[in-house]
């Protein structure tokens, strides 16, 4: 086996690319397990081989990482939920798991779907690998130091946020003078700050919003981690919010120098948070 190999289980957006990237530049050869019309094609630029395969193929994609000689692979990036509602066809290995599993929660089936791939002597390790310097530290990362009534907006949305999470609702609340104006379902954290937006507009009231978002209590750092980016300050902006609370250690940045050059051109405030940053 060679250490030097790494598999990549790759969904949509930009946070696969940039694991890819970042791999490549490190010197890794990146075997990567592609979703079709999920993944992006850009990925291929970086990869050393690329498996192109339909959501529900467990059965394939690992032989394939077997084959070249895989033996540590990343689970990154976005799969909608509505894919996994219907219209997936899983092969007789993903029926065999979805039988066995004891709810349809994401931790649940990423759980099932990493000791599928133990079986085959392949570990899924932290997708924050080779990104740590991306994970968003504790305190200010940007724009002026919050008030105390923001932080007390801040606190009520932390609770509210993490309660949520633990349900596998959303990870994203916004709120206002801490009342939550809306919490994220299945749009994705974008479009929940902008139907936030909207209300607002609707009762004529406007700024500010703060939009808190966390990790799941208990986040198993190989699945789904929170991101943020660039774009999403700059719907911030449009929606009327100016303050955004992350979770630190636990928050990838995709994009740093654009993430901060969107956080001073908007003027919104970046804050990296603990438990403790709201602890009386």
């Amino acid at each position: 086996m060679d250490a030097q190999k790494i598999g990549l289980v790759a969904g949509g957006g930009s946070f696969p690319l940039l694991f890819a990237a970042e791999a490549k530049k490190a010197g890794r050869e990146v075997y990567v397990v592609g979703l079709n019309d999920i993944t992006s094609k850009d990925i291929e630029q970086y990869a050393a081989g690329v498996f192109w395969t339909r959501l529900g193929n467990i059965g394939g994609p690992l032989t394939y990482l077997r084959e070249q000689g895989v033996k540590k692979a990343v689970m990154i990036g976005n799969v909608s939920h509505i894919n996994i509602f219907g219209g997936v066809l899983p092969d007789l290995r993903a029926a065999k798991l979805l039988f066995k599993l004891r709810d349809r929660k994401a931790n649940a089936i990423f759980a099932a779907v990493a000791e599928e791939f133990k079986a085959d002597g392949i570990e899924l390790v932290n997708s924050a690998t080779l990104l740590e310097h991306l994970l968003i530290k504790p305190g200010l990362l940007a724009g002026r130091k919050p008030g105390d009534d923001v932080m007390k907006t801040a606190a009520y949305g932390w609770k509210a946020a993490k309660t949520l999470s633990a349900l596998d609702i959303g990870l994203t609340v916004v709120l206002r003078d801490q009342t939550v104006v809306a919490a994220e379902g299945l749009e994705g954290t974008d479009e929940c700050i902008k139907r936030a937006g909207e209300i607002l507009k609707r009762l004529g009231k406007g700024h500010p919003m703060t939009v808190v978002k966390v990790a799941r209590p208990g986040q198993d750092m190989r699945f789904d981690l929170p991101v943020a980016g660039a774009a999403t300050l700059r719907v911030m902006a449009a929606a009327g919010a100016d303050t955004l609370v992350l979770e630190a250690g636990k928050t990838l940045i995709l994009g740093m120098e654009e993430f901060l050059a969107a956080a001073k051109d908007t003027g919104i405030t970046v804050l990296g948070a603990e438990d403790s940053t709201f602890a009386v």
